[in-house]
């Protein structure tokens, strides 16, 4: 796939299959830092390091294959414009950190974006792989199957009492990252969130919103994954988080029963004027978007709104965001611009949605 093809469509061709226990969790992440033997971590590499390893990976590319997962597209980010990284950013298939870089980054990624390398971001590579609904453990072999066939043509920094060496010290050891995204609007209206995240904190994992530290849980959407990298194995680790989740989901369904059983006009009203809200607006702030798209979502997920896809929240909350507003302009828009061309974006979708069932 082209750069092109990347950076136009808004849902990934993974987000389109249905995945378990979906209508809560929307994706699991697996990402394994990695660093290269013989050179200084990022944070002390010269230039030149950086382009060698870059060139590394091409060299890889070029000389074998990966037939399980298809063509490989290396992006160097000195190459893409600030906008098209925004974009990658946006679609998760590179991290905040990586599309900030303009000189020394780059990724590989493949044709259906479940998989996704970024190099020279806090490590050398950062290996990662997305899959729809609760698949921890399929997408644990998955990224193990990307590493073992790095690792036989890369010499990667490793201790045998610490494990694998990253510039982070909280990474070190597995340098697995296990996580999940998770729709929790019944936990969010039932106001029980607000003592889950100090609980799930002590369990040794962490909360955050939907692009990673330091980020908003933007329509009711939290990412939920591993602190502890160290001192455990990489089955360990997503079996712990995977039992986390499911008591999530659990208290999840749970609370959406109970909205339905003791305040069903109230939530179905709340439902419906959100659609209205997204059906009519003429301009609309991403917050307010995001709302609405989670109540819409929810009102899909316990049948108030029929004929209509689950995917809508997923493609819609990538399609509104300022970077793809942008790319799907042309060019560089102010914030007013961007509300208003959010609610024709929504307005748009939702008619063809409508359209489509209609037929």
């Amino acid at each position: 796939m082209s750069l092109e093809g990347f950076i136009t469509q808004a849902v990934s061709p993974w987000m389109s299959e249905e995945g378990p226990d979906s209508d809560i969790v929307l994706s699991s992440r697996i990402r394994l830092a990695r660093n290269f033997q013989d050179y200084k971590f990022p944070t002390l590499y010269s230039h030149d390091e950086a382009k060698a390893i870059i060139l590394k990976v091409q060299e890889i590319l070029q000389q074998t294959a990966f037939e399980k997962f298809g063509q490989m597209e290396l992006l160097k980010m000195d190459e893409l414009q600030p906008l098209q990284k925004r974009v990658l950013m946006e679609k998760h298939l590179i991290s905040p950190n990586l599309a900030d870089d303009s000189t020394h980054g780059a990724c590989v990624l493949t044709v259906n974006e479940e998989v996704s390398i970024m190099l020279n971001e806090e490590d050398h590579l950062r290996i990662q792989c997305l899959f729809p609904g609760l698949q921890l453990s399929e997408a644990l072999e998955a990224a193990n199957e990307i590493d073992d066939w790095l690792e036989d043509h890369i010499q990667y920094a490793f201790n045998e009492k610490k494990g694998y060496l990253t510039s982070c010290p909280t990474n070190v050891g597995t340098g697995l990252r296990a996580s999940v995204m998770m729709h929790l609007p019944g936990l969010i209206l039932t106001h029980q969130i607000n003592r889950i995240i100090p609980a799930i904190n002590q369990l040794g994992l962490v909360v955050r919103g939907i692009y990673g530290e330091g980020s908003e849980a933007l329509g009711n959407i939290f990412q939920i994954s591993n602190q502890i990298t160290l001192g455990k194995s990489e089955e360990d680790i997503v079996e712990d988080l995977k039992s986390v989740v499911s008591q999530l989901i659990s208290q999840e369904r749970s609370a959406r029963e109970a909205l339905v059983k003791t305040s069903h006009i109230q939530l179905e009203d709340r439902v419906f004027r959100s659609y209205g809200v997204l059906s009519n607006s003429r301009i609309i702030e991403s917050k307010e978007a995001a709302r609405c798209l989670s109540d819409v979502r929810l009102g899909i997920d316990i049948g108030f709104i029929e004929d209509m896809s689950k995917n809508i929240l997923n493609e819609l909350m990538i399609l509104t965001q300022p970077g793809f507003l942008q790319q799907y302009a042309g060019g560089p828009l102010r914030p007013n611009e961007r509300d208003i061309l959010r609610a024709s974006v929504i307005r748009e979708r939702l008619k063809m949605e409508n359209d489509k069932s209609q037929n």
